[in-house]
């Protein structure tokens, strides 16, 4: 089981050069967590700073009740025992061939007999998908698979915090997507915490519970991947679209001049928001948000072509918000202080907040009375009442409860007025029908 990392006004300078600064932020208790950013933001340096092998210029990392960077060797030494790491190459010994590589903890910080050693090494590989390659040294197998024994290393030690330091490096689109499902399966079964830093944006919109970006010394965003994933910041934006348009520049940032010169340029839409990655057995993890509902419950519009999954619509029924917010400060650092559950400043954005439905007992909108845990609001599970309308007065197919849709026509093309719709050709009525009901 995991452990919640706090990391509070966090920064790290190398002489007179700041890297970031006043980095705030939570990676809860047994979730998922994504960090961002472009090339030379210091992510690196934030998983050592993080996990003690390098020390801070200010501000507090809180694990397990104790502040690393205020503690003595031994007892940094001992709490290191927390972590597990995955390195970008997988910094296996070359000399040394899979099975000792991965023994090599064990041997180094317990007292375990070779005999218990060999059934947890051995049950490492088997979790990774390595047996019966455990005599190989790492140069005689290809970079996916030194990945994957770097990773069963990093397991041994049973962690209850696991770092990613640009899992998908040298791997080709297939092997990544391999991995991405191994370190959801990982998490699944193990439940601990999670910090992946990577420059994949697949990784980034599909694996992870929460999303994080560094960008000019500054950590812009952190919270729940649906938060960054609806985000107008521009600096989001380009990142996710893979833009030269934007303010990210060849070294970092770009200058006044440059911004200048773009600034009729149309910046794209986001891509739409994918589901999340399950399990392969198809169940979701434990710490896993229904799809859709951190949008819901923040009245954010998802961009275009989101949840286009039929089960998710129930989220969006009564969603009151306008198509074109403003950039959304509301969402920048709304949840740097690590709850997931903070009240969100909508105080800079034209974005409205449904704030008047009521939650059930997961805390989705809606719930039917019938089963002793939901909202007394009439409205089951699916977002229907029992006579099939959802909650703005529709039913699945857009009509209301007076025969007429959402345009203003009933079925057979008249008004309520009992006018004919322009351009349209009615079907023959029997006798006695009439327009508009």
């Amino acid at each position: 089981m995991g452990v919640e990392v706090r990391v509070e006004g966090l920064t790290k300078r190398f002489g007179s050069q700041t890297i970031w600064q006043d980095v705030t932020l939570t990676l809860p208790k047994g979730e998922i967590s994504v960090l961002l950013g472009p090339s030379g933001t210091g992510k690196s340096v934030f998983l050592k700073t993080l996990i003690g092998l390098l020390r801070p210029n200010a501000g507090s990392i809180f694990i397990a009740g104790k502040d690393l960077p205020r503690l003595s060797e031994r007892e940094l030494y001992e709490t290191r025992k927390l972590f597990g790491v995955l390195f970008q190459d997988g910094a296996l010994f070359g000399s040394q061939n899979l099975y000792d590589n991965v023994a090599f903890p064990l041997r180094e910080h317990t007292r375990k007999s070779e005999s218990e050693i060999k059934r947890i090494v051995m049950e490492k590989f088997d979790l990774v998908g390595l047996l019966g390659a455990e005599g190989k040294l790492p140069g005689e197998i290809s970079g996916g698979m030194r990945k994957r024994a770097g990773l069963a290393r990093a397991l041994v030690l049973d962690p209850q915090i696991l770092l990613f330091d640009e899992p998908d490096s040298g791997l080709d689109p297939v092997r990544t997507a391999f991995l991405n499902q191994l370190i959801v399966d990982l998490n699944a079964q193990i439940e601990a915490t999670f910090l992946i830093v990577t420059h994949d944006i697949n990784t980034a919109r599909t694996v992870p519970d929460n999303i994080g970006l560094l960008f000019r010394r500054n950590l812009t965003m952190f919270g729940p991947r649906e938060m960054l994933l609806s985000s107008q910041e521009p600096v989001v934006k380009q990142f996710l679209n893979a833009k030269r348009e934007g303010p990210i520049g060849m070294s970092e940032e770009k200058d006044a001049a440059a911004l200048a010169a773009e600034a009729d340029a149309e910046v794209p839409d986001l891509p739409p928001i994918e589901p999340q990655l399950l399990p392969s057995d198809g169940n979701p993890r434990p710490t896993q948000r229904t799809a859709g509902q951190w949008l819901y419950e923040h009245g954010v519009q998802p961009p275009p072509g989101s949840f286009v999954d039929e089960s998710y619509a129930q989220y969006f029924d009564g969603v009151r918000t306008t198509l074109e917010p403003t950039r959304d400060s509301m969402q920048v650092a709304s949840l740097r202080a690590g709850g997931h559950d903070e009240a969100v400043d909508y105080s800079h954005s034209s974005l409205e907040p449904v704030a008047d439905l009521p939650a059930d007992h997961d805390g989705h909108r809606g719930g039917d009375t019938d089963d002793g845990g939901g909202a007394a609001n009439g409205f089951g599970p699916d977002g229907y009442d029992a006579e099939g309308f959802g909650r703005d007065g529709f039913d699945a197919e857009s009509y209301g409860r007076d025969g007429f849709a959402r345009d203003g026509y009933d079925e057979h093309g008249y008004d309520r007025e009992g006018n004919l719709m322009p351009g349209y050709e009615p079907e023959p009525m029997a006798v006695g029908s009439g327009g508009g009901g």
